[in-house]
C-alpha cells in the first residue's frame, strides 16, 4: 500500500506515544510536528527525527495528507477544522469535539470535501475489548440487560504539574476519562437511548502536589462527581459513575449482566487485561485469550507489562481510506459518545432525562488476523 504522509499539531505528553508507537503500523509516516510554541516541536522533533512546523506550514505542506489533533479539548473543534479546511484527513485525540454542534458541522465539511475523520479512543480495538465483544456476539452471556462501570479516583493535580485544564468546563472526569468507557459500552452494547444523572462538585479547589507548582490551587469549574443511568436502545440499563472525588475504590471497571451470566470487562482506558465470564449462578472464569496482537504486552510500566497500541484507529483509517471501506474509530461513533458524555452532564445540570439525538452502528469487530494485517 502506499503511505500517507502524517503530521502532528500539539507536542504534549501524548505526542511522544504517537511518535514512539506509529512506525509499529503499516502506513504510518510520521514526517512532522507543529505547536504554537516552536520550541516545543522543535525539540519533540528533534527527539523522533521528523521535521518541526509551524502550524501555518504543517497545514500547507504537500507530504502530509493526515494530520492527528494533539491539542487541548477546547481548541479541538477549530484545529481539526482548520485540516479540513486545508484539504487534509484529520485523526483528533478524545474527546473529538465538546458540543453536537461542533461535531455535526466538522461532519458537514468532511463530507463536502469528500476526506475522513478519526477520533480516539481506539482501546477497544485492543485484545480484551474484542475478546469480551466476541463473547457477548456469541452469546456467552446471553442478551445484556444491565451493568455497571466505575471510574473512580482523586484527580490529577498529585502527578500532573499543570492540571487545570483538567478541572475546567470541557474536562472533569466525564469527558477526559468518559470516552473510554462510553466508546467500549456502544462497540459492546450498541447505542444509547437516554441517559439521567446527578452531578457535583465535592472539592472547590485543588491543591497541586508535585512539581515546580507545588502548593498552588487549581479552581473546579465542572462537575468532579457523576453517577449516570445510561439506557440502551437495545434495553440495557448501565449505571456509570466518574469520580475524581475518591481516594479509594474497589469497585470493578466494568461488569455486564446478561440474561445467560455474567461478564468482567478490564479497564477499557487500556488495550489488554482478562476477561471473565460466568454462566447462570456459576463462577467467574477467565476467558481464554484469542492471540490477538493487541492484547500483548509491550511496555513495562511501575505496575507491571500492559500492552499499549495507540494508532491502532489512526492506522485502520489509513488502511479504510485506502481500501473504500469504514474505519472503526469513525466520526459517527465518536459524535454519539460526545452526545452521551454532554447530555450526561446536562442531565445533572437540569435534573431531568435526556434523549439522544444521534446514533451509530456498532464498530466492525476487529479479529487476530485483521489487527495482525495493521502491523509491520
Amino acid at each position: 500500500m502506499s503511505e500517507l504522509g502524517i503530521g502532528i499539531i500539539g507536542c504534549g505528553n501524548i505526542s511522544a506515544a504517537y511518535l514512539r508507537l506509529g512506525p509499529m503500523f503499516q502506513g504510518l509516516n510520521m514526517r512532522a510536528v507543529a505547536d504554537i510554541n516552536m520550541d516545543t516541536a522543535r525539540a519533540r522533533a528533534e527527539e523522533f527525527k521528523v521535521r518541526a512546523e509551524t502550524v501555518d506550514g504543517l497545514l500547507a505542506a504537500d507530504d502530509i495528507d493526515v494530520i492527528v489533533n494533539l491539542t487541548i479539548p477546547e481548541v479541538h473543534y477549530d484545529v481539526s477544522r482548520r485540516v479540513l479546511e486545508a484539504g487534509k484527513h484529520v485523526y483528533s485525540e478524545k474527546p473529538f469535539v465538546l458540543t453536537l454542534e461542533e461535531g455535526k458541522a466538522l461532519r458537514d465539511l468532511a463530507t463536502a470535501r469528500g476526506l475522513r475523520i478519526g477520533s480516539a479512543p481506539d482501546t477497544f480495538l485492543g485484545g480484551a475489548h474484542q475478546l469480551a465483544r466476541a463473547a457477548i456476539d456469541e452469546g456467552q452471556i446471553g442478551e445484556i440487560i444491565g451493568g455497571t462501570c466505575h471510574v473512580m479516583s482523586h484527580g490529577m493535580e498529585h502527578w500532573h504539574p499543570n492540571p487545570d485544564f483538567f478541572f475546567r468546563p470541557g474536562a472533569g472526569p466525564v469527558l477526559d476519562i468518559g470516552p473510554y468507557y462510553i466508546t467500549n459500552l456502544i462497540q459492546l452494547i450498541g447505542p444509547v437511548r437516554a441517559v439521567s444523572a446527578m452531578t457535583s462538585a465535592s472539592f472547590p479547589v485543588r491543591t497541586i502536589t508535585n512539581g515546580p507548582r507545588n502548593g498552588e490551587t487549581v479552581p473546579v469549574e465542572t462537575p468532579t462527581n457523576i453517577h449516570a443511568l445510561l439506557e440502551f436502545e437495545n434495553g440495557a440499563i448501565i449505571t456509570f459513575g466518574a469520580s475524581w472525588d475518591v481516594w479509594t475504590s474497589s469497585h470493578p471497571n466494568m461488569e455486564l449482566y446478561g440474561s445467560a451470566g455474567s461478564m468482567n470487562v478490564p479497564d477499557p482506558n487500556f488495550f489488554g487485561g482478562d476477561v471473565s465470564v460466568s454462566d447462570k449462578g456459576g463462577d467467574m472464569q477467565v476467558v481464554a485469550e484469542r492471540a490477538h496482537p493487541f492484547g500483548i504486552p509491550n511496555e513495562t510500566h511501575d505496575n507491571g507489562e500492559q500492552a499499549n497500541y495507540r494508532c491502532a484507529g489512526l492506522a485502520d483509517m489509513i488502511l479504510a481510506i485506502g481500501e473504500g471501506r469504514p474505519h472503526r474509530c469513525s466520526l459517527e461513533l465518536a459524535l454519539h459518545a460526545v452526545d452521551v458524555m454532554t447530555s450526561i452532564l446536562l442531565s445533572g445540570e437540569t435534573r431531568s432525562w435526556v434523549a439522544m439525538t444521534t446514533t451509530c452502528e456498532r464498530p466492525d469487530v476487529l479479529g487476530p488476523d485483521q489487527a495482525a494485517a495493521l502491523l509491520r
